[in-house]
């Protein structure tokens, strides 16, 4: 009787030790860590694969790319935000001009030729640009970028625009036109190969020109312009800030076209050229707003 009793009690205790056995097993797991504990986790200085999807996935959600500054440069000029609406013309008196009502009448255009010549005026003109909310157009000669295309790329890089203004700064209106092709085209390629771009707008050097000359222009997409506002800083007479303020002021009306080339005394006596078109009311046209097909205008 005692045995039988003995092996009841044995057997009960086996089949609570299963039960129990079989209940761990039944247990809920751990939850794994969500993505926002294992990035809270992850070592400092170290980026997990986990870390780098959420954050993609929270940049895509808020509208914004991980990319860097440069990616981010080229997604906005495909997204065409660097691409500003034509506003304005360059008519056959070389001013600009409104295409539609309600475009600013009272504008000008800054213009500086011949470069790029030298680091620290080329920085002290965009420097002044800058603080004004400027644009300028930098009319270049093909041997100068040759020279130093470390300049060109400056001016391209601070958000400037890129002119061609022949490759030797000769007077294109008594050559062949293989010569002028060479002139002008040599210019195009040199600054595509530094920047990538072309150069949208041609300056004759001296003015000159001929039919020849503009077919040439037309042919490479660029538009032809000269000037209507001539700063006389070239001449030696006028090698004073001051000179240079004067002549521009006395011939300045809206639309100038005023051209300004890469000197000290110009460089000089900007900001305040600038501050006097600014009180008087006038605004900077950005170049990129110039239209290459003018239409009839206003």
């Amino acid at each position: 009787m005692i045995k039988l009793i003995s092996k009841k009690v044995l057997l009960f205790a086996a089949v609570c030790l299963l039960l129990s056995a079989c209940g761990q097993k039944q247990e809920t797991p751990e939850p794994t860590p969500s993505a926002t504990e294992s990035n809270a986790a992850a070592p400092s200085g170290g980026t997990s694969a986990t870390s780098t999807d959420s954050e993609t996935g929270q940049n895509q959600e808020n509208g914004t790319d991980p990319a860097g500054p440069n990616d981010q440069n080229n997604n906005d000029k495909q997204n065409g935000q660097e691409q500003p609406v034509n506003l304005y013309y360059i008519d056959h008196t070389n001013n600009v001009v409104p295409l539609e009502e309600g475009a600013e009448k009272k504008v000008v255009l800054l213009t500086f030729d011949d470069g790029p010549k030298e680091k620290e005026m080329i920085d002290d003109l965009i420097d002044t640009l800058d603080k004004h909310n400027a644009k300028a157009i930098f009319f270049v000669n093909g041997y100068r970028v040759k020279e130093k295309p470390e300049l060109l790329k400056l001016i391209h890089d601070r958000g400037q625009i890129i002119g061609n203004h022949s490759w030797d700064h000769i007077d294109l209106n008594i050559e062949t036109e293989d010569s002028v092709r060479k002139q002008i085209e040599d210019v195009q390629n040199i600054v595509e190969d530094t920047i990538g771009e072309k150069p949208r707008f041609f300056r004759p050097p001296f003015g000159s020109v001929n039919d020849t000359l503009q077919q040439i222009v037309g042919e490479n997409d660029m538009i032809y312009t000269t000037w209507s506002n001539d700063s006389l800083d070239w001449d030696p007479k006028n090698n004073k800030p001051e000179a240079v303020i004067q002549n521009i002021m006395d011939q300045m009306h809206p639309g100038s076209n005023i051209l300004m080339h890469e000197l000290p005394w110009t460089v000089e006596g900007l900001d305040e050229l600038l501050t006097k078109l600014e009180a008087e009311g006038y605004s900077f046209v950005d170049p990129r707003t110039i239209s290459d097909n003018p239409g009839t205008g206003i």
